[in-house]
């Protein structure tokens, strides 16, 4: 069953869903279901990710900002524009150059 705060047919500015905090990364569940899912990540400049492993296969994408997303100990500078794909299980972290906004579109492999 699909979870979100979000009407079918509706329209909105996917950036302006999520407002960076000072204290902490911010998270916005834009959807999900059993199949995976579409987040949002906000973060202030100078915050950070600790390094965790992908719940799912992930479609990485920089709405807004500078981020230093290090993968398997391979660091990536990513900005505005930019995507990439990360399978489930990999361990990564995230360090934001400036303030900044990305998407991740998550997608279960078991389903």
């Amino acid at each position: 069953m699909l979870k979100s705060d979000y009407k079918f047919g509706d329209v909105f500015s996917l950036a302006a869903q999520i407002v960076p905090d000072a204290t902490k990364v911010e998270f916005k569940h834009i959807m999900n279901n059993d199949n995976g899912g579409v987040v949002l990540l906000g973060f202030k400049g100078g915050q950070d990710l600790a390094q965790h492993l992908a719940p799912a296969e992930v479609m990485v994408y920089v709405l807004e900002g500078d981020v230093d997303f290090t993968m398997i100990d391979r660091p990536l500078h990513l900005h505005k524009g930019d995507f990439f794909l990360m399978g489930e299980g990999v361990p990564h972290s995230v360090h934001a150059l400036s303030d900044a906004k990305v998407m991740l579109v998550k997608i279960n492999p078991e389903h």
